[in-house]
């Protein structure tokens, strides 16, 4: 059973890196700090499962936890996939200029 006391702090740490990763969404352009700041987003909530499940002597915490992982893994590949492409049409990598997926 986790201590009273360390859950709350635990949960403040994944509000302040959520709270880090939509700024991140919100202001930048750049498509590679983009996902970047989505995976920060994803680890804060799995942070947030795993403590409440813990909190609760559940291991329904670390299942949920592990599917976002395996969530993640595949948004960051197809991620990493699309601008990898852009790159190499030679297209410049910014988020406004690529809303519109056309030749």
């Amino acid at each position: 059973m986790i201590d009273i006391q360390v859950f709350p702090l635990l949960l403040g740490l994944s509000a302040a890196m959520f709270t880090i990763g939509s700024v991140g969404v919100l202001v930048r352009r750049n498509p590679l700090v983009v996902l970047m700041s989505i995976e920060l987003m994803l680890n804060a909530v799995n942070l947030a499962f795993v403590d409440y499940g813990r909190f609760l002597n559940s291991e329904d915490g670390q299942v949920f936890a592990l599917v976002v992982i395996v969530v993640a893994a595949a948004e960051a590949v197809v991620g990493l996939a699309l601008v990898s492409q852009v790159y190499r049409a030679g297209r410049e990598l910014d988020i406004d200029d690529l809303s519109e997926m056309r030749e």
